[in-house]
């Protein structure tokens, strides 16, 4: 047996090293290492896959965050509604940009925002919503968009787990980040479409915020030397874009085995009265870019240790809600007593090995070592 990643990036690559090393070749000879042409084909070919007029390629994921707020011209102080559990980075560039992180609750089952926690939360100076799909699947954008329209928010989608999935809106199945007035994702490498260093992107269908994305990631310039806004320096790198070109056609069969690896685990776990496996919900599909369990009997760091010594990696997404963390303890508005699944999960979650190159005899060998723990 292969040893166990929990993700595997060489084996993918290995796969389509001839079509990577003639991509990056290109830029190498072309020597168009910023803003070549390689960014601009990814741009339209990742508008077409997603579905929506306009695409900016950007540094990172992070970056693509705060672009887009920064593209809403927010006054100091606006709350952004925004998950309590999952990655700082939702949190983190609304401080960095003064507004008000408001962290509130999620789903049990899908461990997305809860829309009923993010009603509950708007006040009079609420202006965003950020919802997150968390580890591959969508947040219920039809109760989230119904909300914004109420109260006139904006919507910021971040799917940077949730690249290429599905989300049931007004009967039509939409691409994760193409429902809210904007969508931001990030290629980290361990993304389900991962570049080979840093990459984001941000994308609306959205004329007017379109044109202030653009200019809010290349220095606030409208034209050369000329300045609109006070921006930021974000781009997506030629040679990045070329290896997301190659991967992104293979995109559709990367979130297939995905979801073969997840049903696998799923059959396997369900007689172990101790887990609770993914659900599904039935306005998103799920592509899994992670395979969270919850574990809960108590016995999750247990459990971790465990793999550990038989050499399956495992990773807690995430340990500690962002409001227990000192830099946003005083930094947010939040309501403990409204955090109770967000803790809960803190304590139950445990994602397993899930990639693109898993095999049946690994997924048999972990999923056996994990029900073996139990028994």
């Amino acid at each position: 047996m292969q040893p166990i990643r929990m993700v595997d990036l060489a084996g993918q690559h290995k796969k389509i090293k001839t079509e990577l090393d003639a991509a990056i070749n290109e830029v190498m000879d072309t020597t168009a290492f910023i803003k070549g042409p390689q960014v601009a084909a990814f741009e339209k070919e990742l508008a077409s896959f997603l579905g929506v007029k306009h695409v900016t390629g950007v540094a990172n994921g992070t970056d693509a965050l705060q672009i887009a707020l920064m593209a809403l011209n927010l006054p100091e102080g606006a709350e952004v509604i925004t998950p309590d559990f999952t990655f700082v980075a939702t949190a983190e560039v609304v401080r960095l940009l003064k507004l008000t992180p408001v962290l509130v609750d999620c789903d049990p089952y899908t461990f997305n925002i809860d829309p009923e926690a993010i009603e509950a939360a708007i006040t009079e100076k609420t202006r965003v919503i950020i919802p997150v799909h968390l580890f591959g699947q969508c947040a219920n954008m039809e109760s989230i968009m119904g909300i914004a329209a109420r109260h006139d928010l904006y919507v910021i989608e971040d799917t940077a787990q949730a690249t290429g999935a599905d989300c049931l809106y007004h009967g039509n199945w939409l691409k994760a980040g193409t429902i809210g007035h904007i969508g931001t994702t990030s290629f980290f490498p361990s993304k389900n479409l991962g570049a080979a260093g840093d990459g984001g992107a941000v994308f609306t269908n959205h004329s007017d915020l379109d044109k202030k994305i653009k200019i809010m990631a290349n220095h606030g310039q409208g034209s050369q030397y000329f300045y609109e806004e006070i921006g930021v320096n974000s781009r997506l790198d030629t040679i990045q874009a070329a290896v997301l070109r190659v991967k992104l056609q293979k995109l559709g069969e990367y979130n297939k085995a995905r979801q073969d690896a997840a049903a696998a685990y799923d059959s396997a776990f369900k007689n172990n009265t101790a887990l609770v496996t993914p659900s599904r919900a039935a306005f998103s599909s799920h592509i899994f870019h992670q395979y969270t369990l919850r574990i809960t009997n108590g016995k999750r760091d247990d459990l971790a240790g465990f793999l550990n010594e038989k050499g399956i990696p495992n990773k807690v997404y995430y340990p500690m809600p962002i409001h227990e963390n000192e830099p946003y303890k005083n930094a947010c508005r939040y309501d403990v007593s409204k955090l109770k699944i967000t803790e809960i999960l803190a304590r139950e979650v445990l994602s397993l090995p899930m990639h693109t190159e898993l095999d049946d005899e690994q997924i048999t060998f972990i999923a056996k070592t994990v029900n073996s723990f139990f028994n």
